[in-house]
């Protein structure tokens, strides 16, 4: 027994004596980068521990010495470096795919191998059917959106009367938001019992969702995250189940396509149909095609439901909003009715969700990208990474930085719709695209709640659609108010993800 202790000893010392020495051979690459937090290999290594509940602050604090420039943070196995500034923010916008991965990026955030499956990871083909197919079918199909957003908040919500009724607000946009995805996104032949029984698959609580991943990314090697992955993460279930619901709808279409070609009468207008444009001949099969509808599902339902869920919480808690966004409402349906033209013209709408989502990002750091070249990369101040790096861009606190926006931490709903204003006032738009710098759909260098660049949000334009067509049929339709006065339901932290809070309720009746 002696001689098993001392080699476990052993076995620990030397294990501990290999990381320290790797980390000072790494440390030397990057000594002129500054460190927030320890630098010593077990200080460093409580700071990761720390880092899992204290992120905000620990980036914050960064952001704050190093404004426009980059700082480097303990995770417990690696550095994040973390890039701040505008000139510093576009070289990674504009980084290579081949030198600065967006790919290897977002793995190491989603884990998508070992949550979603492998092959999901490697052919994302289904990104460039919703930059492409879905963006330009959103006019088109703006008709079954608005439709499905007025059942579903009749359904969800079963209002009476005057009565008010008190809801959990994420579950509650979670069981909306799923029906107006799957009916636009996905199939819009589906039948309600269906839509149901896919979002049940697809919405487990929103810190849960995130949470898998984000435990999954404190492994160190890939050979622990195949052991553990499997306990943490629900994939093989959820597939299983996805099979069982869609496996015959998907067999059917597939026959149809088979038989009559891509272009039979009644084809579909959805999301599988333009799948199946652009798929290779072994992607034709229930497994891989049931994949990317529930990706695009987890995508879509989640970030949707806990931006209308945070703009809620900013409306109960703001309620002076409400009627001016009313009145505008009624005004440009009255107009110009119900399209996605129309939308356009809801400017309030649009600045009051622009505003929402600057404030409550859905992390304190974004953009996260890993470095892939051998040679590293290089930033125009001179500062070079290593190959292996993980870099990301501080979003919460450029979102909060007064030298960007006045008052930063105040919520001013309406903040961008007057500075739209102001610059048409001014004619400071140079050409039709100017007009939309101001708009939820933009992005820039100080907003970055969809990134910004080469590998922006490609579903940022149906996100925008779906939330400002549910955002007006709620002011025009309904009284919305918090469940206790003057309290708004704090976020959850989780390393560096913020979660809207999932037992969070607000009351609602219709409109009086």
């Amino acid at each position: 027994m002696d001689d098993l202790r001392f080699l476990l000893l052993y076995g620990v010392l030397a294990g501990v004596l290999f990381a320290s020495f790797r980390k000072a051979v790494y440390d030397r690459k990057v000594a002129n980068i500054p460190i927030v937090g320890s630098s010593g290999f077990l200080a460093s290594c409580w700071d990761g521990f720390r880092f899992i509940h204290h992120a905000p602050e620990v980036i914050q604090r960064g952001y704050n010495l190093y404004p426009e420039g980059i700082f480097r943070i303990a995770h417990l196995f690696r550095w994040e470096y973390v890039v701040c500034g505008p000139k510093l923010i576009k070289d990674i916008a504009g980084a290579p795919e081949h030198v600065v991965s967006f790919t290897e990026g977002v793995e190491e955030i989603v884990q998508a191998k070992f949550t979603m499956g492998r092959e999901l990871a490697e052919k994302r083909y289904h990104l460039d059917v919703v930059r492409t197919s879905l963006t330009r079918n959103l006019h088109n199909c703006f008709p079954d959106v608005r439709d499905e957003i007025i059942c579903a908040f009749d359904d969800v919500l079963q209002l009476q009367g005057s009565e008010w009724k008190s809801h959990p607000v994420l579950p509650t946009m979670m069981a909306i938001v799923a029906r107006v995805s799957n009916r636009l996104a996905v199939f819009n032949s589906f039948h309600q019992a269906e839509t149901k029984r896919i979002w049940q698959i697809t919405s487990p609580t929103q810190s849960t969702y995130f949470a898998a991943p984000t435990k999954l990314s404190y492994f160190h090697r890939s050979c622990d995250r195949k052991i553990f992955g499997p306990l943490i993460s629900t994939k093989n279930k959820s597939n299983a189940k996805a099979m069982k619901i869609l496996g015959p709808l998907i067999e059917e279409r597939l026959a149809k396509e088979e038989e009559l070609g891509p272009d039979w009468p009644g084809r579909p207008n959805d999301f599988l149909s333009w799948m199946l444009n652009i798929v290779d001949e072994d992607q034709k099969a229930v497994l891989p095609l049931t994949l990317r509808i529930l990706a695009i599902n987890m995508a879509a339902i989640h970030t949707s439901s806990t931006a209308f869920t945070q703009a809620l919480a900013d409306l109960t808690a703001h309620p002076e909003y409400m009627l001016p966004m009313r009145e505008e409402v009624e005004r440009v349906v009255a107009e110009e009715g119900w399209s996605k033209a129309a939308l356009n013209s809801m400017v309030k709408i649009d600045s009051f969700l622009r505003e929402s989502q600057r404030l409550n990002t859905r992390g304190s750091l974004g953009m996260t990208r890993k470095v892939i070249a051998k040679e590293g990369f290089r930033f125009s101040d001179g500062t070079v990474l290593p190959c292996g790096s993980y870099v990301s861009v501080a979003t919460r606190p450029t979102h909060y930085d007064e030298s960007k926006y006045e008052n930063a931490a105040t919520f001013d709903g309406f903040r961008f719709a007057r500075e739209r204003a102001e610059h048409q006032a001014n004619h400071e738009f140079n050409d039709s695209q100017d007009i939309f710098k101001h708009q939820m759909i933009s992005t820039a260098v100080d907003y970055l709640p969809f990134g910004t660049g080469k590998h922006a949000c490609p579903g940022r334009f149906f996100a925008a659609t779906e939330l400002k067509a549910m955002m007006a049929h709620l002011v025009l339709n309904y009284d919305v108010k918090p469940e206790v006065e003057g309290v708004r339901p704090a976020d959850i932290v989780f390393g560096q993800r913020l979660f809207a809070n999932p037992t969070g309720r607000a009351r609602f009746r219709k409109r009086q």
